[in-house]
């Protein structure tokens, strides 16, 4: 036997009967599941980044039920339901691709010899979304401004890049990346200024000036920011557990001198490179 979607719907209401379901699942709101998505979202990244599949199937379900859940809430709520959100969803996606749906309908077919830029699509992409916006009742446009439906609970790295996107297409950018790596010694010479001082917030402030430097670099250089830090943090902890087995050897922590620490790490490095 094998399961689809409506026994998925099936179970989640099950899951939620006030009557015979889950205490737990009766008990969750909109917020208490919130970092439960978030965690989900970055399970599924390890998955990908660790070409995993099978775990990534199993991951990229675990995400679907958090959708799953809201759709059931909302619909408990009389806000929405499975069914609205993915006739919402495809409505959007249809109108945001003109240049796949012509006539703005899901079996419209486009002409296969014309073949749209990609500087093309992204400028309609973003006209569309700013008409979409416009349109959307008051309530739901709180803020104006072109970097203010940049979500502020994104990973900072990732909002850093998102904003600086954003400030680009109306041409707040450094020209090239000769003037993006001026900025980033500009700012490492402004942490070396502060780290003398005595006001931690300042230094945090120049910190933080320098790590928004750096991702516009990774942006100029096409380089994914979140990816590269990601990847970097795997590399140290591959490296880490060769010093880490080399120190046991040695006796533990305390018997390991920094330069035995130093000589592991670059075995480990050359190691990487074989």
């Amino acid at each position: 036997m094998s399961y689809c979607l409506d026994d998925l719907l099936y179970l989640m209401r099950r899951l939620r009967d006030p009557q015979t379901g889950c205490p737990w699942d009766l008990k969750q709101d909109f917020a208490t599941i919130l970092p439960h998505t978030l965690e989900e979202a970055y399970e599924v990244a390890d998955a990908i980044e660790r070409q995993d599949w099978p775990h990534l199937e199993e991951e990229l379900g675990d995400l679907l039920f958090q959708v799953i859940f809201y759709g059931q809430m909302g619909d408990e709520q009389r806000q929405f339901n499975l069914n609205s959100i993915i006739h919402r969803l495809v409505e959007k996606l249809i109108r945001r691709h003109p240049h796949v749906f012509p006539q703005g309908t899901l079996h419209s077919e486009r002409d296969p010899s014309v073949s749209p830029e990609e500087a093309e699509i992204n400028a309609n992409w973003d006209r569309i979304k700013q008409q979409e916006k416009a349109l959307k009742p008051a309530a739901q446009n709180t803020t104006d401004g072109l970097l203010a439906d940049v979500p502020v609970t994104l990973p900072a790295l990732n909002r850093a890049v998102k904003l600086q996107k954003k400030a680009s297409r109306v041409g707040f950018d450094w020209p090239d990346v000769q003037g993006v790596l001026d900025k980033i010694r500009e700012e490492l010479a402004e942490v070396e200024a502060e780290i003398a001082g005595a006001d931690p917030e300042r230094l945090e402030h120049e910190v933080g000036d320098l790590l928004f430097a750096v991702s516009n670099l990774a942006r100029h250089l096409k380089v994914d920011a979140e990816v590269a830090l990601r990847g970097t943090n795997t590399r140290f902890c591959s490296r880490f557990a060769v010093v880490e087995a080399q120190v046991e050897q040695l006796g533990g922590w305390d018997k390991a001198s920094a330069a035995e620490m130093e000589a592991a790490w670059q075995r480990a490095k050359q190691k990487e490179n074989h």
